[in-house]
């Protein structure tokens, strides 16, 4: 079995949070001297002493909390930012005169790195939030807004919002970069299996189809089954997909392409690419386009999907005859996710589908509708007679990943 590449992620969101380790530390820091210089100012050092004593005790025990985005959870984050008020607003019973004069805090500068917190784990809306709180209770730490309190609740609340923005834009960017180094090792992994196959399965099926043609008989018929295997095999490496190991039937003469074993259970994320599922059926006469990044969707809601394709791929077979061709198109919309399957077989005339369901033959009304009903998405059905059917089915990605 070949080895497959692993796409190394790195991550832009760590750097962050070492700057922000760091930036609790001398802050902390900067609190304590800060303190220590003015000790003769307060009325009552006592509360300074017992805040600053817990609020350093409590930054430098935290610091492997913020760490990295998975141990700054959101109970940290509300613990932290309270602690952090709570030093705001003791600041006057510490100080007296700390609301008349323009003094710093307790926490002083401190403060922000909560704040800075909530930017880095959460986005912009988070460190709006938070900075909404700490601008709340500087000015009820005043008990009147001033020129350098509105000044300082100002340069907070724009820097933290614009660090959270920065932050979605770099994981935005990482998850593009991620999914581009996929893709381009994907490609590189299916050109490799191509020249194999290409250097041995497909030629040696080519050969035994020319040979069969010559012979005639039944190595005739033989060289027909391997020239419709070669076909299937060629569409399948074109796509980059390679088909479950379950037999499917083609359309022409009975003829059975046997497909080869993947791996279709969920992935890392607990989803299932859709395009694995429905690879199976391209064949000679079942053409198969899809998206070049996989169609992630919940395992029973891609199953589900997938049995629905295949009961319009067995009506086409049915009814539409051998000569009939089909085609497959897959489409993710980020929001929903649509799948086409459309004939060129001689339609369905008009008010068959209601005499079908009126003589107790449901396979549109449940094979297909009902299952795209359970899903939450919808199944739509457009036949012109002559010009073949074509059944579009949604399913909204939302209401899909809750079914089952």
């Amino acid at each position: 079995m070949a080895k497959r590449e692993r796409v190394v992620r790195m991550s832009v969101e760590l750097p962050l949070w070492r700057a922000l380790t760091g930036y609790r530390v001398l802050t902390t820091l900067y609190a304590l001297a800060i303190f220590a210089n003015g000790y003769h100012k307060f009325e009552r050092p006592w509360v300074g002493v017992g805040y600053l004593s817990v609020l350093t005790v409590w930054n430098f025990a935290t610091l492997p909390r913020v760490a990295n985005a998975a141990a700054c959870t959101k109970r940290f984050l509300a613990v932290d930012l309270t602690v952090v008020l709570t030093g705001i607003l003791l600041t006057p019973l510490a100080d007296v005169d700390a609301q008349y004069v323009d003094g710093p805090t307790l926490p002083t500068i401190a403060a922000a790195g909560a704040v800075l917190a909530f930017a880095i784990k959460g986005g912009w809306r988070w460190a709006g939030f938070a900075s909404s709180l700490v601008a709340v209770a500087n000015i009820v730490e005043r008990g009147h807004p001033t020129r350098d309190t509105f000044h300082n609740v100002i340069l907070v609340w724009i820097a933290s919002i614009a660090i959270g923005y920065i932050v979605e834009v770099a994981r935005a960017s990482e998850a593009t970069l991620a999914r581009a180094l996929e893709i381009e090792a994907a490609t590189r992994e299916r050109e490799r299996l191509a020249r194999d196959i290409h250097d041995s399965v497909l030629q040696v099926l080519a050969m035994v189809q020319r040979r069969g043609s010559a012979l005639g008989g039944e190595a005739a018929e033989l060289g027909r089954l391997a020239g419709e295997q070669e076909v299937a095999l060629r569409t399948l490496v074109s796509s980059g997909l390679v088909p479950p190991n379950r037999a499917s039937e083609d359309f022409a003469n009975g003829a059975v392409v046997r497909a080869v074993e993947v791996d279709d259970e969920p992935g890392e994320s607990g989803e299932t690419d859709l395009r694995s599922l429905l690879a199976r059926h391209a064949g000679s006469k079942v053409s198969f386009a899809e998206p070049g990044a996989p169609v992630l969707l919940a395992p029973p809601a891609a199953r589900e999907l997938a049995a629905a394709v295949s009961a319009a791929l067995d009506n086409v077979r049915m009814h539409a005859g051998e000569s009939a061709r089909a085609w497959i198109l897959v489409e993710d919309w980020g929001d929903e996710v649509i799948v086409t399957v459309r004939d060129d077989g001689p339609g369905i005339p008009a008010g068959r589908l209601d005499q079908a369901e009126g003589e107790g033959r449901m396979g549109v009304a449940l094979s297909i509708r009902g299952r795209l009903r359970d899903l939450g998405g919808t199944a739509e059905l457009i036949s012109v007679p002559g010009q073949g059917t074509e059944v579009e089915l949604k399913v909204p990605r939302g209401k899909a990943g809750r079914h089952g």
